[in-house]
């Protein structure tokens, strides 16, 4: 079955119980939207990527949510094998503390311009999350392996068709007939 004729299913492991699966953790990709931010939508005009002053960025709430999203991970056992993220400051910056949250050894993380938010610029959409697709492809879930992905509104709905808020996650999975798991995190 191609992708884009792939069926939704969410939540059904949340009532059978992640051990239905056989897996540690859900899902071979957690797909977290960044922490909470500063009041607005998108970027102010003439933000440039290299100057996070010039972006929207995490509020003092959105830290603290980062921080407890690696804590709810750690509680469980949970390390991301890989931990990739968007370029723009509000994803680093939850990436970086989700990381601390989480504790020893550090996670190192990833910039991955297929994450970055196309918000501004709707024309890399599609290339975008053909990347997103082929990497969720790609992974096969391995007992207590999965990558965390650090990303924008607009990559979760294009790629799952579900918004999400601030500092929220889901969990991602495809079947072997390319059918797309989508399961809640619960922190």
């Amino acid at each position: 079955m191609s992708w884009g004729r792939r069926r939704w299913l969410l939540g059904a492991a949340t009532l059978a119980g992640w051990g239905a699966f056989g897996l540690e953790v859900p899902a071979p990709v957690l797909v977290m939207r960044h922490a909470q931010t500063d009041p607005g939508v998108g970027d102010p005009p003439g933000f440039v990527l290299a100057r996070c002053e010039t972006q929207r960025n995490l509020s003092e709430a959105g830290r603290a949510q980062a921080f407890a999203f690696g804590q709810a991970l750690a509680r469980r056992g949970w390390r991301p094998q890989t931990l990739r993220s968007s370029r723009w400051c509000r994803c680093l910056d939850s990436a970086r503390l989700l990381a601390a949250g989480r504790g020893a050894p550090a996670l190192t993380t990833q910039t991955w311009p297929a994450l970055d938010s196309f918000f501004d610029d709707r024309e890399r959409e599609g290339v975008q999350t053909a990347q997103l697709q082929e990497r969720l492809l790609s992974l096969h879930a391995h007992p207590g392996a999965f990558e965390l992905w650090v990303t924008h509104q607009v990559n979760v709905t294009a790629l799952v068709g579900l918004s999400i808020g601030m500092g929220q996650a889901l969990w991602l999975d495809r079947r072997a007939d390319a059918t797309l798991v989508v399961r809640p995190f619960e922190a």
